[in-house]
């Protein structure tokens, strides 16, 4: 049995030539929250209002268009009544009542 080792054997015996790189201390993980969008603030109207939604046409049977109105009251027949009198003013002549909702 052969008891004379070379440098580089006895070397690899004890573990020193191989190579080992240097300990690099751990990156701390920073964790994102994904960004939230934020919704668009609109400005609040200063007075009520609701929205009344009209079917109109200018002729009997005719095309129809829908015309939106907002009225600055919290009554809905007046609210009603100030749509129809401004969709007469734009030359309707025909409505129908579809909807009338608040308004934010």
């Amino acid at each position: 049995m052969p008891t004379e080792l070379t440098e580089n054997e006895m070397r690899e015996a004890l573990g020193l030539d191989t190579y080992v790189p240097p300990a690099e201390p751990p990156t701390p993980v920073v964790q994102f929250s994904p960004a939230t969008r934020e919704a668009p603030i609109r400005p609040k109207r200063p007075y009520p209002a609701l929205r009344v939604v009209l079917r109109a046409s200018k002729e009997f049977e005719g095309e129809e268009t829908l015309f939106t109105y907002d009225a600055k009251t919290l009554s809905t027949f007046e609210a009603e009544l100030q749509a129809k009198k401004a969709a007469g003013k734009e030359k309707f002549r025909y409505f129908e009542l579809v909807s009338i909702k608040p308004v934010e």
